[in-house]
């Protein structure tokens, strides 16, 4: 924490700041237990939470720039409810009070309540956020796109001139986030049964991949040439980029069923891209952290849903020109995370 201190002392003025929550899950019901039933989920205080981090964000001397909101914004059990409208007005409303831009990341929790199309069409597409075309020169796949059932939900921005974020779809392959008679339904049903034998899709239960569970995702093919295409520009422009996804890509920074379904193809393609600084992701609500071979940081952040009500899991990340300085609060441990050198090196999983 003192280092933290000195380092913001050293240089009071960042170039920009932005805020950063993950899994409010919010939900109008009683507290009950996780799915492991080792943990306790606080559904109406995650509504509490994240008012007083509304409250603290606008109250900065130097109000953040946007938030990063890292998906599961509201939980499953709105389903059987019927309440999953009405509960995501509510999170929707106290974060406009903020009058800053919210970019939402896309969770399995937001594929329990919605269809993709439901989600294309609503406030939690923050695409429209995304820089105008021009302003970066990338060789994009349109035909991914024009595929309202096959496409994915992925954008990047630049809040400031260097820097780019660059949000990502870790449900892109999966059987909770696709119509069923889509291509990518199939392909990932597939996948995940080969992987998973379990009659239960969500259990991990002799598995070598402990990943491959039905509440996971991954990414496609055409999505992994997108990425590289930004990341390639981005490295062509000097720009440092963070990348963002709901899922970890790194096994030093969660718990193995909580990555990525190909985390691995994931991972190896950020490492070849020198401008990648760092890769941030919630869902695993235990939070984690790592700093990969290549000297990407991942930053699991710590989830709302299970955060006691006497405590906090949010945190605000300033910008510099050689680190980034996450104030965290509560359960969110402040750090100094200085950039990787800029060299490509070889990666190491």
């Amino acid at each position: 924490m003192d280092s933290v201190c000195e380092d913001m002392e050293e240089k009071p003025e960042p170039y920009f700041s932005f805020g950063i929550i993950a899994d409010i899950q919010y939900a109008d019901i009683d507290n009950g237990y996780n799915f492991m039933k080792t943990r306790m989920r606080y559904y109406r205080n995650s509504l509490t939470l994240l008012k007083e981090a509304v409250q603290e964000w606008d109250s900065e001397s130097t109000k953040p720039k946007f938030i990063l909101q890292l998906g599961d914004i509201i939980d499953g059990f709105n389903v059987p409810q019927k309440t999953s409208d009405t509960s995501l007005a509510i999170i929707l409303a106290e974060m406009e009070k903020l009058k800053i831009p919210f970019h939402h990341i896309w969770g399995n929790h937001e594929f329990y309540n919605f269809k993709r199309k439901y989600l294309m069409e609503s406030k939690l597409n923050s695409k429209p956020l995304e820089d105008e075309i021009g302003q970066l020169t990338i060789n994009e796949d349109t035909s991914e796109t024009r595929s309202d059932q096959e496409s994915f939900y992925g954008y990047h921005f630049s809040p400031y001139p260097g820097f780019r974020f660059l949000l990502i779809d870790c449900y892109d392959l999966s059987v909770i986030g696709r119509d069923t008679m889509s291509i990518k339904y199939g392909m990932s049903l597939k996948l995940l049964k080969e992987k998973n034998p379990n009659e239960d899709l969500n259990s991990p239960r002799g598995l070598e991949e402990e990943q491959f569970v039905q509440f996971n995702g991954g990414v496609s093919g055409a999505q992994l040439n997108w990425i590289n295409s930004v990341l390639a520009s981005s490295d062509e422009q000097d720009e440092k980029v963070v990348v963002i996804g709901h899922l970890p890509i790194h096994l030093d920074s969660t718990d193995a069923i909580c990555l990525a379904w190909n985390y691995k193809e994931i991972l190896s393609a950020l490492q070849s891209h020198p401008c990648v600084i760092g890769y941030f992701a919630g869902h695993d609500h235990d939070g984690g952290y790592s700093v990969d071979a290549s000297g990407i940081h991942h930053i699991t952040f710590k989830g709302v849903i299970e955060t006691p009500p006497e405590n906090q899991a949010f945190g605000t990340m300033y910008m510099y020109e050689d680190k980034m300085v996450l104030k965290g609060r509560g359960l969110v441990l402040s750090k100094t995370l200085h950039y990787r050198n800029g060299r490509k090196e070889e990666p190491v999983h």
